[in-house]
């Protein structure tokens, strides 16, 4: 009896410590994710102090992550002296990019928008999807970008095996199959559509460690493939009627 009491105790004491423990990162999670989940604060002050486009500006806005967010700490000369705005945030997924997207792109009045996301998604960084729930919100966001006249590069994602801090997620197979789609209908809705998966992939989904340190971040030489390549789309994407 007495041993059978003790087994019982000890159950509920392991049982009640998992509640506990997940209790607190709930609490976590709400504290510091609910309040402003899409961090629509992130980018006020500085969209504030941004200047309406000079006549004859051609403004970009940049949508993306931290692969988008760190090109401009890690390559600053190419932002330098252009009309490029950065308005990405590290860590995001698309359907925060998508409840930001007005204020922190159609309002800053740029004439394109280059918008590269969706592996922080596959990533689950915000919890379970489907890869066509992650295509679906780059839509919306080439859709309300061009009925704002906006014109629109919507770029792949990148190659990624794995993912340094969530193991198991597949991206080497789901990121294909994700700009797969795009391609579809990017081509089926004349948008500009930037290959950039075919440009950095070692020829079995995932990066060589040229370009990335980490399989997911781009390092200098990474960036240094992508410049031209958003150069040259922004030349033709403005060049269309």
């Amino acid at each position: 009896m007495k041993k059978l009491l003790k087994g019982t105790f000890i159950v509920l004491y392991v049982v009640l410590s998992t509640q506990c423990k997940e209790t607190k990162t709930q609490d976590y999670h709400y504290r510091y994710t609910l309040p402003d989940w899409p961090q629509l604060n992130y980018y006020v002050k500085a969209n504030s102090a941004l200047p309406p486009p000079a006549q004859n500006e051609d403004r970009v806005v940049f949508m993306g992550n931290s692969i988008t967010q760190s090109w401009k700490t890690i390559r600053p000369e190419f932002f330098e002296g252009k009309p490029y705005v950065n308005r990405a945030i590290s860590g995001q997924t698309t359907p925060q990019m998508l409840v930001r997207f007005r204020q922190d792109v159609l309002a800053l009045q740029p004439q394109v928008v280059a918008i590269m996301a969706g592996t922080n998604d596959i990533a689950e960084n915000t919890g379970p999807t489907t890869v066509n729930r992650v295509a679906n919100n780059l839509k919306s966001m080439c859709e309300i970008a061009r009925a704002n006249n906006v014109k629109v590069i919507l770029c792949t994602v990148l190659p990624a095996e794995d993912y340094p801090w969530q193991r198991g997620k597949d991206p080497k197979n789901k990121i294909p199959a994700l700009n797969q789609i795009l391609s579809t209908y990017a081509q089926a809705n004349e948008v500009y559509y930037l290959d950039y998966f075919s440009a950095l992939s070692n020829g079995r989904n995932g990066m060589d460690e040229i370009y990335s340190d980490d399989g997911v971040h781009l390092t200098i030489e990474g960036y240094k493939v992508l410049e031209p390549m958003i150069e040259n789309a922004i030349e033709e994407v403005l060049a269309q009627e």
